[in-house]
């Protein structure tokens, strides 16, 4: 019996994938490294010292470590969710939502754990979750299903009783991998992306989700 939802974050809850981009690019031209829109997006949904390692190994940088641009990047970021981050379409509406059907609500991000916690003060939501894990903590990061299923575990839920929303391929490959139903809420840009036919169910907005919808999942 499908009882507990998990949300990731990033480009689901808040608006933060152009600021991540803005961010990497930034930090990444001080070490002589100029990326594109196009190659940011070749990233999303990684933790972040896997996109420092992924771009270092290509580029091979001098000057600064890997670990001093992660940092960086992070601070980088913060900063930016805290001055200017938005909340993604429907947020406190599909919050609500589950919060009053009584499920049983987590968060599993790809992001560092302080920065989700910046997040989540910054949007003044995170009395909704009774679960927060950042794959930081885990072995292996997105599409490694290491985070949902950590996640499900605080939850005291099987995997199989859980709705995962994701907005990436990589989140969506791991909310799958662990064996939990997964709804994509895909941004405008990559929408048609036709490995999102893995999931459940795609979305173009949070609003979207209601009754109808949750029975369909729970057949």
């Amino acid at each position: 019996m499908i009882d507990t939802v998990i949300f990731d974050m990033d480009g689901l809850l808040v608006d933060s994938e152009p600021l991540w981009g803005i961010a990497m690019r930034e930090v990444f031209a001080t070490v002589g490294v100029n990326l594109s829109p196009e190659l940011t997006h070749l990233t999303t949904g990684l933790r972040t010292k896997e996109v420092v390692s992924y771009w270092h190994n290509y580029y091979k940088w001098e000057g600064k470590s890997a670990e001093q641009v992660v940092t960086e990047i992070i601070d980088s970021v913060i900063a930016k969710i805290i001055a200017e981050g938005k909340s993604m379409e429907g947020l406190t509406y599909i919050l609500e939502y589950f919060k009053e059907k009584e499920f049983k609500m987590g968060l599993a991000s790809s992001s560092p754990l302080r920065l989700i916690n910046a997040v989540l003060d910054h949007l003044q939501i995170k009395q909704y979750f009774q679960a927060v894990y950042s794959a930081e903590f885990e072995d292996y990061g997105k599409p490694h299903p290491a985070v949902y299923l950590a996640c499900a575990q605080a939850l005291s839920s099987d995997p199989l009783d859980c709705i995962a929303f994701e907005d990436s391929v990589t989140g969506m490959t791991a909310a799958k991998a662990a064996r939990m139903t997964t709804v994509v809420v895909p941004e405008a840009h990559n929408r048609n992306d036709p490995r999102y036919a893995l999931a459940n169910m795609k979305l173009d907005s949070l609003l979207e989700f209601n009754d109808a919808r949750l029975s369909l999942l729970m057949k």
